[in-house]
This record gives structure tokens, sequence and C-alpha cells, in this order.
């Protein structure tokens, strides 16, 4: 487990990176850290293992405050954090299989178990074809699953990915997210992702801190934020939910019709609801706009509904979504 407390991070030149952060973070999540550029989560990926000095707070991993480490045994405890980066920091000068060794050479492994181990790792990431291979040679997704097999030689307990797929297409996104799904279930890793993407988050994660101007101002499960964000910087990340377009329903406002947005988590998301509502209630029930996620934890599905006819009815209706459909109900408008 990794308790963060309190920690702040102000440089020399006066600026507050990271104020007053606190987060608990259980052995096995994929905990995503997302927000736009200059909220600080680089800042905060880098204080976890001490790339960056904390001006204040700890951080405790599986119990040991690591701010409170000296160089030595911070050294010792590094070799069990793995870290994987944007630009995939790779050596020019070295072929695949002397980089996936050179932090193995840094830690003293003897020659054959180095060579044993670049070869199980090279089979892990699916690249043993590339050992002699050079970083100039690869694409941008063989270079960052050379980056993640380097980040897993000392077999870390701990990964961190500081922007690992903002680099990269869709496509090859998509398959570096499956890698480290795959490597973190069957080594039960704790994974830190730091991303401005949401959909990283939904594809990958099972829980998520939403970070700007240096404070977490939304945490929780991914399924929770997705379906019923807080603030307005989360509704501005999960951008295709059209309830974030407030001039969009404001045009569509119209006395006697009521708005409502309809958030269903899970199997529920596949369940005629509105069927059930229109065979229920001698109401017209109009469809806005919506969608269904498939989340890495489960389906979330958004959908917003124009209600009318009888006042009575609608007012009706809206107790039934709430009560009895099962779904988290919010009224955009009551028709008034």
């Amino acid at each position: 487990m990794i308790v963060i407390q309190n920690i702040n991070k102000i440089y020399s030149n006066g600026y507050h990176a990271v104020k007053n952060v606190s987060l608990e973070i259980k052995t096995g999540d994929i905990f995503g850290i997302i927000g736009l550029s200059g909220a600080g989560k680089s800042s905060l990926i880098r204080l976890i293992n001490r790339l960056e000095e904390p001006t204040n707070g700890k951080i405790i991993i599986d119990g040991v405050d690591i701010t409170a480490l000296s160089k030595a045994k911070l050294l010792e405890r590094r070799k069990k954090i793995g870290m994987i980066f944007q630009h995939f920091n790779l050596l020019a000068s070295r072929t695949v299989g002397e980089n996936i060794a050179f932090s193995l050479e840094i830690a003293n492994w003897k020659k054959s178990d180095i060579d044993r181990r670049v070869t199980e790792l090279l089979e892990l990431v699916e690249l043993s074809d590339k050992r002699d291979y050079y970083p100039s040679q690869l694409s941008g997704g063989q270079k960052q699953r050379v980056a993640i097999a380097r980040a897993l030689a000392n077999n870390p307990d701990v990964l961190l990915s500081d922007e690992a797929t903002s680099a990269l297409d869709p496509k090859t996104t998509k398959s570096i997210l499956e890698l480290i799904k795959n490597i973190q279930k069957r080594f039960n890793l704790t994974v830190i992702m730091i991303t401005h993407q949401m959909e990283v988050i939904r594809d990958i994660c099972n829980k998520v801190a939403v970070m700007t101007a240096g404070e977490i101002v939304e945490s929780g499960s991914v399924h929770h934020i997705f379906s019923n964000p807080k603030t307005e910087i989360t509704k501005e990340l999960i951008s295709y939910l059209p309830g974030t377009e407030e001039k969009g329903i404001d045009i569509m406002k119209t006395p006697g019709k009521s708005i409502l947005r309809l958030e269903f988590l899970g199997t529920i998301a596949d369940e005629p609801i509105i069927s059930k509502a229109v065979r229920t209630f001698n109401i017209d029930f109009s469809i806005i706009g919506g969608s269904i996620d498939h989340l890495s934890t489960m389906k979330v599905g958004h959908l917003f509904i124009e209600l009318s006819g009888n006042m009575e009815q609608q007012k009706e209706a809206i107790q039934w979504f709430k009560n009895e459909a099962g779904v988290l109900t919010e009224v955009i408008y009551n028709g008034i």
C-alpha cells in the first residue's frame, strides 16, 4: 500500500507544484492521476520515488516512509519501484538487450543472471526478435515496450507511468495499455498512471484522482467518477458527457418538458429502462443523447432524455427512475 500524506512541492523559484496532496493507493490498484498540463501530476509521481524531493509531507510505501530514507537505503528501495516515461529514455548507443540489462548491471547482477533475465523480459513484452536492434530501428510502441521491460528488470512491486502513452497513436496506446494490464495482473503490481487522457483512465484504471493547480479535487472508483463527476474540471476531462455542454441543454429547455440525466452502472446499462418507462407511463420520452462506456471495472451508461405530457405523470416517472429503475437520476430542467 502507498500512503501519501500532505505532500507539498515548492520549487526554488517559489512555484507551488503540489499542494497538500493526500492519497491512499492499495496494493494491486491501477491508480490513475489525471489533469491538464501544469496540474502537478508529473511532479507528484516523481515525489513518489524521490526523483524530486518533497518540501514536506510523507510518502509511505508498505509501511516505510521513503521521505526519511538515507540515500543508500533509498537507492535500494528504488529497485522495487519501476518507472516508464513519455519519451522512453532509452540509451541510443545500446541495443535493446543492453538497455534492459543496464539497470541490472547497476544493481550488480551476475552476467549469467542478466542474460537470463533479459531473455525473460523480452519474451514478456513480445520483442525477443529485437534484442540486437538499436532504439533508432524501433517504432514508438516498440521503444515503450523496451522501456517497460527495463522498468520491470529488478522485479518491482510498484510501477510508475508518467504519460507513457501520450506520444503514441491510438492503436499503439491500446496495445501498451493491454500489456500493462496483463503485467499488473500477472505480478500483482501496484500501478500509478499519470495521464491527461481520460481514455487511459477508462480503459485500464480501477481508481482515479483528478488533479488541478497542484491539488486533488476529486478521487474514487473510476465508475463512480465517470458516472457522477462532481467538479467542472472532471466534467471537462470526461468530454463525451453531453451534460457538460450547458448551452446545448439551455437551448432545449421548453416549458412543460422535463430534462433528465440518467446514469447506469454495471449490468443495468444493458437493460431496456426506457422501454419499461414508456410502457409504465402515458407520456412521451425523447432521447437527447447518450453513450455506454466499457470501463476496466464495469459498464457506465449516460443518457439524457426529455419528458413531455402530463406534468403529474412526468413527476411520477422521475420518481420511478430514482426509486424503482435503479439508475442515478438528475433533473436538469423541471419543465417550469
